[in-house]
């Protein structure tokens, strides 16, 4: 779509278009006003306050079988949505004291991370019927934990960073600051208005080493159906166990649960735990080396917010969150190494503050981004972060036929890429998106600052952002700083 320059003046002012330090990877700063998309956006529903903040949104999920969404807030509420936004239930809360979960859920990064319904979960007499999970993090560290963070050898020894671990052969006696668990409940009548089931069955459980870089989204492909090899299988998304820089050395090893993504059949029996299933064509699964897990599906993640497929041709997209310099919109497939911590992006990985300009992209092994930028760019905040990846197929809005958009966490910065010609790494092909706001451009950050003015609220600093699909491809915008859940629309003046 055509944005003429009154359009943009006010963010142009608001972003200058300087060059970057010749530090950064990336000089050439991703342009604020070259081919970008206006999209209009409707308020599609207001989730409830709770704890007297605006809900904490993480993650919404399409259940076609009983035709309403669910999304969580970070506290522990997961609420039902009717497919026209007019109705809101609290479905379920993962916090209620007489489930004994304790989720942790202070600070930005801990709390109920993400959730998921089985496909069957609307189908009487399949496997799957009325099962959903939940993907949280816990202060009830009782439990023994299935997996828990170990530190990578080399030379005999184990490597840390002296940052307050003990080392005892293999094993870090770490802080155990809290543990993550995933989770299955069971409805007996999914129809329901409320969750009419028992407290749920724990699959897994992990020992936490630090208190950030916890979980990630956990989700089952929508491109399968009953009798596809992938078909009820639930991907994982665990990230590197936390502080900075993996320590531990954790994403790298394929004996460590840390760092990774799992690809596990929830209604499976034949992991060592025997909760859960690990299917054979698993890449690890059956190589008979006792030093690789067979959960493993893809290697060297950081902190791997969102994953999603591409409708067309079934394409795993992932937004893994960087150290301080880059962030990766990277593909996913079976047996991937994604690089980290050996690199960050496309660069080899150096320190906190630090890539290796000269080895760009240099081991033919490792599976790089498709897109990446940095985290210096004048259009985003410090410690900017990937936070969300849609792959749109649809033709409904049509300006954003046939892209992958994605997008930063904290600015809310929307971005896209072309889904048939993907780049090769770097940043020069990312666009913006802009949300067209009664014909004014605007970024979702001026838009929910707006919406706090209304709230009687004072205005968020930053956004927090995350997308979702609603039926029929649809993208909603998440949120941790208004509470609403917002829709983006066709145009229907063109």
């Amino acid at each position: 779509m055509y944005l003429n320059r009154l359009i943009f003046s006010a963010l142009l002012a608001a972003y200058p278009l300087c060059a970057q330090t010749a530090d950064d990877p990336f000089p050439n700063p991703i342009s604020a006003n070259g081919d970008p998309i206006l999209v209009d956006f409707v308020e599609f529903v207001a989730i409830p306050d709770s704890d007297g903040e605006p809900a904490r949104l993480m993650h919404l999920v399409d259940e076609p079988g009983t035709h309403r969404l669910f999304v969580n807030d970070q506290r522990g509420p997961l609420y039902v949505i009717s497919y026209d936004g007019q109705t809101v239930t609290e479905y379920l809360n993962v916090n209620d004291p007489r489930w004994e979960i304790e989720v942790e859920y202070s600070g930005r990064e801990r709390g109920v991370q993400s959730f998921t319904v089985h496909p069957q979960f609307g189908q009487p007499g399949q496997p799957g019927f009325g099962k959903l999970y939940t993907w949280t993090d816990t202060n009830n560290t009782a439990p023994t934990a299935d997996f828990i963070p170990q530190c990578a050898l080399l030379y005999g020894r184990c490597m840390t960073s002296n940052i307050n671990e003990r080392v005892s052969g293999t094993r870090v006696e770490s802080q155990d600051t809290h543990d993550t668990v995933l989770l299955e409940w069971t409805a007996r009548d999914p129809t329901a208005a409320r969750y009419d089931g028992d407290a749920p069955r724990e699959l897994i459980r992990f020992e936490q080493p630090f208190g950030n870089h916890n979980g990630g989204q956990i989700g089952f492909n929508p491109l399968t159906s009953a009798g596809d090899q992938d078909f009820g299988l639930l991907y994982v998304g665990i990230a590197d166990g936390g502080s900075g820089g993996d320590p531990l050395s954790l994403s790298q090893s394929l004996s460590s649960a840390f760092g990774k993504i799992f690809r596990i059949d929830p209604l499976g029996s034949n992991s060592v735990n025997g909760e859960y299933g690990i299917p054979n064509d698993n890449p690890f699964a059956e190589d008979n080396d006792p030093n690789t897990l067979g959960e493993v599906y893809a290697y060297g993640v950081r902190n791997p917010q969102r994953f999603a497929w591409d409708p067309e041709n079934g394409n795993m997209f992932l937004a893994d969150i960087g150290q301080n310099i880059v962030e990766e919109i990277s593909l996913v497939s079976r047996g991937a190494n994604l690089g980290w911590n050996i690199w960050e992006g496309s660069f080899g990985w150096i320190s906190r503050q630090e890539v290796d300009l000269a080895g760009r992209r240099g081991d033919p092994s490792v599976t790089y981004p498709v897109a990446e930028y940095g985290q210096l760019d004048p259009l985003l905040q410090p410690q900017s972060a990937a936070s969300g990846v849609h792959v749109y197929r649809g033709d409904a809005i049509s300006q954003l036929t046939d892209l992958v958009l994605f997008n930063d966490l904290p600015s809310g910065e929307l971005f896209y890429i072309n889904a048939d010609e993907l780049p090769d790494g770097g940043q020069n092909s990312i666009r913006r998106i802009l949300l067209n706001d009664g014909g004014e451009a605007k970024t979702i950050l001026q838009v929910i600052r707006e919406k706090n003015a209304e709230q009687g609220r004072d205005p968020a600093t930053r956004v927090d952002l995350h997308l979702a699909s609603g039926p029929d491809g649809q993208v909603l915008l998440l949120n941790k700083h208004d509470g609403v859940v917002r829709m983006l629309v066709p145009d229907y003046d063109l």
